[in-house]
């Protein structure tokens, strides 16, 4: 198996959509993210991002509280957004029944899913997220071909 390396710097908010797009054909029909990242780099703002691309009109906003948003894409399709933050376990996941969202078929992207690391899917693709030193944004995403 090889792994593809992407990596793409984000030069603030009014670059955040070039970067979504790129990310979108660059990922293909992959169909689970795993997004992680420290708290503030930027996480929701480039799931908001892909779903603009994807022609989501819903406001897109962080699920801390409610752990799973659905999003409508202009095509029709579901586009999940989770996060994790607030779960304590694994079991907690699989008390509202992840297996549905994760193996559904619609895209799923998943803040902090270390909290729920043995749940994660094989071929969902890992997406770095960092900051740099002059404020900028970095994301790295790798690809299991």
């Amino acid at each position: 198996m090889m792994c593809i390396p992407m990596k793409w710097t984000i030069n603030g908010l009014t670059d955040i959509h070039r970067v979504a797009k790129e990310f979108l054909d660059f990922a293909g029909d992959k169909k689970i993210f795993a997004l992680y990242g420290p708290m503030g780099v930027g996480k929701t703002t480039f799931v908001k991002a892909v779903a603009a691309c994807e022609g989501v009109v819903d406001d897109v906003s962080s699920p801390t509280f409610a752990i799973v948003n659905e999003y409508q894409t202009a095509q029709g399709k579901a586009m999940y957004h989770f996060d994790f933050y607030r779960v304590k376990d694994a079991m907690e996941a699989m008390d509202f029944g992840y297996e549905e969202y994760f193996f559904g078929g619609d895209r799923c992207f998943i803040e902090w899913p270390e909290k729920v690391e043995e749940l994660i899917p094989e071929e969902a693709v890992s997406c770095y997220f960092s900051e740099l030193p002059d404020g900028r944004r970095e994301l790295e995403v790798k690809i299991d071909d």
